[in-house]
């Protein structure tokens, strides 16, 4: 059965997001040691935000120890939001914006999508799998209804409209 979680919309849907990365060391290393001090405080933050519904998580706290592939490395980032708005204000006008823009010091570029957004009923939650989907379906066919990003983000199903760019900051984009 699924999980009911607040802040339900008006329209029915919920926006979520998954976004992957390859460390480009483990735990404990202190070339992403910084990173991970920063997990817990940036965790709270989310879960304090205005429009945060969900984040994946286990019994750590946070979904670093997630494995959804053999290679230990690998890391898997899930929330679900109110909408799109409240998702990108927290990843681009918060205390989360500093810790993102050093990615780059932690995570290898990746090949391709690391990061999908889609729109799902209220009170769901999605899968890891679903989200891999995600990333794959954006890779195969670009930003669709069902699957796409803040420079090209579809509005949820039902409701009329072009996509909209967020028009996210240049030094934010690219594969990382």
């Amino acid at each position: 059965m699924a999980e009911r979680y607040r802040d339900a919309p008006e329209n029915g849907w919920h926006l979520a997001q998954i976004n992957i990365g390859r460390l480009i060391a483990p735990q404990g290393d202190p070339r992403v040691q910084p990173f991970f001090d920063a997990l817990d405080r940036i965790n709270a933050l989310a879960e304090t935000s205005p429009g945060f519904v969900w984040r994946l998580k286990d019994e750590t706290g946070h979904a670093m120890d997630i494995r959804y592939s053999t290679d230990p490395l690998l890391a898997v980032n899930m929330t679900v939001w109110r909408d799109a708005d409240a998702l990108f204000d927290f990843v681009y006008r918060s205390a989360h914006t500093p810790v993102m823009a050093r990615r780059r010091e932690y995570f290898s570029r990746m090949d391709g999508a690391y990061q999908a957004l889609w729109w799902i009923p209220a009170g769901t939650r999605p899968t890891v799998n679903d989200g891999l989907a995600k990333l794959w379906l954006l890779d195969q066919e670009g930003p669709t209804p069902l699957a796409f990003t803040f420079k090209s983000r579809f509005p949820a199903p039902g409701m009329e409209g072009p996509p909209v760019d967020h028009k996210p900051d240049p030094w934010c984009m690219g594969n990382a």
